[in-house]
C-alpha cells in the first residue's frame, strides 16, 4: 500500500515531520482524488514495523498482515454503516443501514485510545467521511482531540469540508487534496487500463480515481442512451424514459441531469463543456435552443432534487417531472412536442 504520484511532495512533507506529527490531521478535497489511498498508506507506514526509507509500509513486517486483514488492534477505521463492507444479510432485515457515523461508534474509539497500544507503538484512527458525523458524534470527537492520548493519530477525511464542526477543523491540522494534472491523471488512467480516459475524467470532475470507478460502472452504457434522448428534447418521452430508468440508481439520473444542465449553460454563455466531452456536438446544436430562465429555475430544481434522493417518496414520479422541466427549458410546451 503507498501514495498516489501526485501526492509524492505531500507525503514527503508529512513523514519528515517524524514524532513530530499532529494529533489530528484533516484531509480535504473533492471526491475521488485519493485521500482515502493516501490516509491508509500513511496508517501502514505508521504501524509498520519496518518500514522502507521513504515511509512507506513494507508489507511483509507481521503488522502490515494484520492490517492487510483488517485485524491490526492499533487500527481503527470509522465509517456509516451503508459504507461498511460486512455482508451480514441478517442483520437488520428490512432496515436501510445508517449513512451516518453515530455517537456510539465514536464513544467506543474514546474507550480504545485510552487503552495503551500493542508494542507500544502508534495507533491510528481513521474517519471518513467526516462530514458523515451527526452533530452528537462530532462534539464526543471533540473530547478526545480536545485531550488527545499520547501515540495516537485521528485522521479525519472529508469530502465537504465546510460542513464540519468549526471547533471540529479548528483542532486539525488540515492537508488541501486538489486535482493532479490532467495529463498526469490521464497517464495513471492508461496505465491501469483505461484507453480512452478524457470523457470519464470530464464527468468525474478530473478526479482520477473517481474516473477509474466510471471506467468499470456497468451504468455508462446508460447513461449514453439517457443522453442521447435528452439530446433530442423534440423526441422526449418524458413518461417511457422514466419507466425505463425506474430500476436506475435516482442519484446517478439526477448528477446526469445536472452535468447536462452545466454543460449547456456553459456552452450558451460561454462556449464551454465541461463534464461531456464526449456530447459535445449535440450540447453545442442544442445550447442556443436554451430558455435561460427557465434553465436556472431548472438548475435549482434539481439541486432540491438531489437532496432528496436517498428518500425519495416515489423516485419514478420524481424522475418524470425533471424531464417535464427539462423540456420547458429547451423552449419545448408538452402541446409542441406532441405535434413534432
Amino acid at each position: 500500500m503507498t501514495f498516489l504520484p501526485w501526492q509524492a511532495e505531500t507525503w514527503r512533507r508529512l513523514i519528515a515531520a517524524g514524532e513530530n506529527l499532529p494529533h489530528a490531521l484533516l484531509l480535504q478535497g473533492r471526491k475521488g482524488v485519493g485521500k482515502l489511498d493516501f490516509a491508509r498508506a500513511l496508517a501502514q507506514g505508521l504501524l509498520c514495523e519496518t518500514p522502507l526509507p521513504s515511509g512507506v509500509g513494507c508489507g511483509r513486517c507481521l503488522a502490515c498482515g494484520w492490517l492487510a486483514q483488517g485485524n491490526h488492534p492499533d487500527f481503527r477505521s470509522v465509517e456509516p454503516e451503508a459504507l461498511a463492507d460486512n455482508g451480514d444479510e441478517g442483520e437488520s432485515k428490512g432496515k436501510k443501514p445508517s449513512r451516518q457515523i453515530l455517537i456510539e461508534q465514536v464513544r467506543e474509539l474514546a474507550g480504545l485510545v485510552n487503552l495503551s497500544t500493542h508494542r507500544n507503538g502508534m495507533r491510528v484512527v481513521l474517519i471518513h467521511p467526516a462530514e458523515a458525523m451527526n452533530v452528537n458524534a462530532a462534539n464526543a470527537l471533540l473530547k478526545t482531540l480536545e485531550e488527545p492520548p499520547p501515540h495516537t493519530l485521528i485522521i479525519l477525511i472529508s469530502h465537504h469540508a465546510q460542513s464540519l464542526l468549526p471547533t471540529v477543523r479548528s483542532r486539525c491540522r488540515k492537508i488541501d487534496f486538489g486535482v493532479p494534472p490532467l495529463e498526469l491523471s490521464m497517464s495513471w488512467l492508461r496505465d491501469h487500463g483505461v484507453a480512452d480516459p478524457a470523457p470519464l475524467l470530464a464527468q468525474a470532475g478530473n478526479a482520477p480515481l473517481a474516473a477509474l470507478a466510471l471506467a468499470a460502472d456497468e451504468s455508462q452504457e446508460v447513461r449514453r442512451g439517457f443522453l442521447t434522448q435528452l439530446a433530442r428534447p423534440r423526441e422526449l418521452d418524458p413518461l417511457g424514459l422514466a419507466e425505463k430508468n425506474e430500476k436506475m440508481e435516482l442519484a446517478k439520473l439526477v448528477r446526469w441531469l445536472q452535468q447536462w444542465m452545466y454543460d449547456l449553460l456553459g456552452c450558451r454563455l460561454g462556449g464551454q463543456i465541461r463534464y461531456q466531452p464526449d456530447f459535445a456536438a449535440e450540447i453545442r446544436n442544442l445550447a442556443p435552443r436554451l430558455r435561460l430562465p427557465q434553465a436556472l429555475d431548472y438548475q435549482k430544481e434539481l439541486l432540491e432534487a438531489q437532496k432528496n434522493v436517498h428518500h425519495p417518496l416515489n423516485a419514478q414520479l420524481l424522475l418524470e417531472q425533471l424531464l417535464l422541466s427539462y423540456m420547458q427549458s429547451m423552449n419545448l410546451t408538452e402541446l409542441e412536442h406532441g405535434r413534432s
